[in-house]
């Protein structure tokens, strides 16, 4: 879809970027990553032509991108920066319309357009597209820059440290958005970040950069299990084990939950399933099915008493979504020092569980994803 030949970009005696050469295939997200100086965003502006390459070409869709003008190219690639870079005179409509109104499509086309990337990005059209980026908070600034990108629906889509400027939790929110969209929308995207957490989780492949050279290009699972040099055995860090849990979902390891509902005859219900339960504890949920704490089993038994042996708890607190990354889970998990942390749905619907021992079983080297 796109391809880099021997791309080098110098100012003077300086090489920034230095006879790079990839490919990034049709749908991929392909994650740049090194040291500060390490050539990413110059890259990335060679690409958009923000910045012409000493020599080399690049491709997009077969085609030379020097054939095209800049201001053409660039409305054709969805470019979203760390600093957001939205038009503060216009509304949250009018900054995801600009390229649309560009490429001359209808009002009611980028109206249309833009309530169905607000409603993608989780933002309820009627309160946001009227307001202006001095009213959003940064999470929410961010998923604008995201929508503006899309909204012309480019195939190609460039991102430099996209949430580098958002707090962690909002961070955290982003990449999982941005993943359900990717998984809807199948962008070819190049992605740049200075955080090895966030490029795990993300990327279908990963070019490590150092001094404007590729170290090491690869799968994330395989640049941990097996990094090049000594390189990029320190990038990675040595524990490798545990970052390799970002790369799998709670969805993909969910185990069923052992819950009863609270107004069921619960004592009855305990003594009917007492050998066929493995746990000591068993999750509680109302009348809905959502999660509210969990219950004792050995202590109620022993009082009768539900309010003595239940553990209320906070959804938000002790559980988490199914979209959640495995390493995530174990963070929970030794917070909360438990082992096995419920799955809720967004009603806080209990849907499943995840245990310390199948993550125990992902961190041995070769357990299949």
């Amino acid at each position: 879809m796109i391809e880099l030949k021997s791309i080098t970009k110098k100012y003077s005696k300086l090489t920034a970027v230095n006879e790079i050469s990839f490919r990034v295939e049709e749908g991929e997200i392909c994650v740049l990553i090194g040291p500060s100086g390490c050539g990413k965003t110059t890259i990335i502006k060679m690409i958009n032509r923000m910045l012409e390459p000493t020599s080399g070409e690049i491709y997009i869709q077969g085609k030379n991108i020097e054939e095209s003008k800049p201001e053409i190219l660039r409305r054709n690639i969805g470019y979203v920066i760390q600093n957001i870079g939205l038009f503060p005179h216009m509304t949250v409509a009018e900054n995801i319309g600009v390229v649309p109104r560009l490429l001359g499509w209808s009002k009611n086309s980028i109206t249309a357009r833009t309530e169905e990337l607000l409603d993608l990005l989780g933002l309820d059209p009627d309160e946001y597209s009227d307001k202006y980026p001095g009213k959003l908070s940064g999470g929410e600034a961010q998923r604008i820059g995201v929508a503006r990108a899309l909204a012309a629906d480019p195939p190609l889509l460039l991102m430099d440290e996209p949430f580098g400027a958002v707090d962690p939790l909002n961070r955290e929110r982003l990449q999982i958005e941005f993943l359900k969209i990717q998984r809807k929308l199948k962008k070819t995207v190049i992605f740049v970040t200075h955080d090895l957490d966030e490029a795990i989780r993300l990327a279908d492949t990963i070019v490590l950069l150092k001094e404007g050279s590729i170290i090491q290009k690869d799968t994330p699972e395989n640049m941990l299990a097996h990094p090049k040099n000594r390189f990029v055995k320190n990038f990675v860090g040595t524990d490798r084990a545990l970052k390799r849990l970002a790369r799998f979902t709670v969805a993909d390891y969910l185990s069923k939950a052992e819950g009863l509902c609270i107004e069921k005859n619960i004592s009855q219900c305990i003594k009917n399933k007492r050998d066929k339960l493995q746990n000591r504890f068993l999750w509680i949920t109302d009348r809905q099915g959502r999660l509210m704490g969990w219950l004792d089993i050995e202590a109620f038994l022993a009082q009768d008493d539900i309010e003595e042996a239940l553990t209320r708890v906070n959804p938000a607190e002790i559980a988490l979504g199914a979209d959640f990354t495995l390493k995530e889970a174990l963070a929970r998990m030794l917070s909360q020092g438990v082992s096995a942390i419920p799955v809720i749905d967004n009603a806080d619907r209990l849907i499943g569980e995840i245990n310390l021992s199948t993550i125990e079983k992902i961190t041995q080297e070769g357990y299949p994803k």
